[in-house]
């Protein structure tokens, strides 16, 4: 077994908005959006295990307020918790016009990303040191959505029993 040491534990990127990221409402679409919090959840993951990572969930994704083409978007994101393979990255992500004070919260999110080595296999990620109460309570509420999480895999199981191949005719 490789022992990784952890790198940092939080990073924060800004993106400009620009017009072909724009949807028919003439706002940033909402699947440009995910995958730029894909990619800094892969950059804030990897950097903390320095290995490669793969998404594995994402998890309550809240579009709280649309952002717009010209906004200066920035993705706060930080390791909360670290499973044996696995990491969730929180991102709050933020929204400024250039010209104008202040930011507004447009959106937050939980990506659950698993740690691979050269082969394509799980590998272990470093255990997340607490440094203070704060990263404790975050900890403690990425447990939870890990532990709420396997319970709605489970109970999805139950109603999909064949999936859509039972849907399709198949079996």
């Amino acid at each position: 077994m490789t022992v990784v040491e952890a790198g940092e534990k939080s990073l924060h990127m800004t993106v400009l908005m620009t017009p072909d990221l724009a949807n028919f409402s003439g706002a940033v679409h909402g699947g440009a959006l995910l995958r730029q919090l894909d990619q800094v959840a892969y950059a804030c993951a990897s950097r903390y295990c320095k290995q490669y990572v793969v998404t594995l969930f994402i998890d309550q994704v809240h579009f709280r307020k649309p952002v717009a083409v010209g906004d200066l978007v920035t993705f706060k994101a930080n390791v909360n918790f670290t499973g044996n393979t696995t990491l969730e990255v929180g991102i709050r992500t933020e929204a400024a016009q250039p010209t104008e004070q202040g930011t507004r919260h447009v959106m937050s999110c939980y990506f659950t990303m698993m740690a691979k080595d050269g082969q394509g296999n799980a590998a272990p990620v470093p255990p997340l040191q607490i440094a203070n109460d704060v990263e404790r309570r975050l900890f403690e509420s990425g447990r939870r959505r890990r532990e709420m999480r396997r319970e709605n895999q489970e109970k999805n199981r139950a109603l999909h029993v064949g999936g859509l191949d039972e849907v399709r005719g198949r079996r």
